[in-house]
């Protein structure tokens, strides 16, 4: 069996004093999809951080497709890697955040290929035909031309998503990617993220979308103070936990999701 395309062994995060992550441990294989639920401060979009390495873990350590995350092993301990290097790693992990992060004065499609031609080296031709592509995929292709002020929130995630992409990376993280848009658009991110995961892309989602994560993860973590309290199936954490502290959390989230409309 091949190794798992992300591993977190004990990973502790540290602000001051404030312990945001208290040994959280698991593993995603590849292909999977893994989405992380609990309520807000309770880790989950530092620990995303960690998996890419915008927060470096105060102990512990996670490892993608067989490398260490930010490190480098000398002996028995490891070592911190320059940030030139980390930024490399960081092309084979894409994220997706809640507030979009486009560049404003860039088009959408002058976004998407920033990366790889700056990054990946890649020749303006090949980049433009990729963003080209991956706007068709998420449903841009007419927008190509357009500027973040343009375009709708949802549309402006579905770039981000793009942009994300056109890396070609060998997981995406998605932290929150729903929260910051109006109701009637988050439908048309999930679809995106439903196609990309129906392809078999290694994914990581921290959400408050539960029907999405019942419906779509391969596995569901639920996250509380900074600690993993239950890993499992959709059908076993959020269809029949046992646990009492995930069980009020699903109910709290239900009763305060919105009444549907006609």
């Amino acid at each position: 069996m091949s190794e798992p395309m992300v591993i977190a062994h004990d990973v502790h995060k540290q602000f001051g004093s404030l312990e945001v992550l208290k040994g959280v441990s698991f593993e995603v294989e590849r292909g999977e999809v893994v989405c992380l639920i609990g309520p807000s401060g309770s880790g989950k979009s530092t620990l995303l951080r960690c998996v890419n390495h915008l927060e470096a873990p105060t102990s512990g350590w996670v490892s993608v497709d067989g490398e260490f995350v930010g490190y480098r092993r000398v002996g028995d301990r490891l070592h911190e890697l320059p940030e030139r290097q980390v930024c490399a790693y960081r092309a084979d992990v894409g994220m997706v955040f809640q507030s979009f992060n486009l560049f404003p004065h860039m088009t959408a499609l002058q976004n998407i290929v920033e990366g790889p031609i700056r990054v990946r080296g890649e020749s303006t031709a090949v980049a433009r035909d990729r963003a080209r592509r991956l706007l068709d995929r998420v449903g841009l292709a007419h927008k190509a031309d357009r500027h973040p002020k343009q375009l709708s929130g949802g549309e402006q995630q579905r770039v981000a998503i793009a942009r994300a992409l056109a890396m070609q990376p060998k997981v995406m993280l998605f932290d929150e990617p729903t929260s910051a848009l109006d109701p009637e658009l988050v439908g048309e991110v999930l679809t995106v993220l439903r196609d990309l995961a129906a392809d078999g892309m290694t994914m990581m989602v921290a959400t408050h979308e539960i029907a999405f994560a019942a419906d779509v993860a391969d596995a569901v973590i639920f996250m509380d103070q900074g600690a993993i309290v239950e890993h499992g199936t959709p059908q076993a954490v959020i269809g029949g936990s046992r646990n009492e502290r995930t069980r009020r959390f699903l109910s709290n989230v239900r009763r305060e999701a919105p009444a549907p409309t006609d």
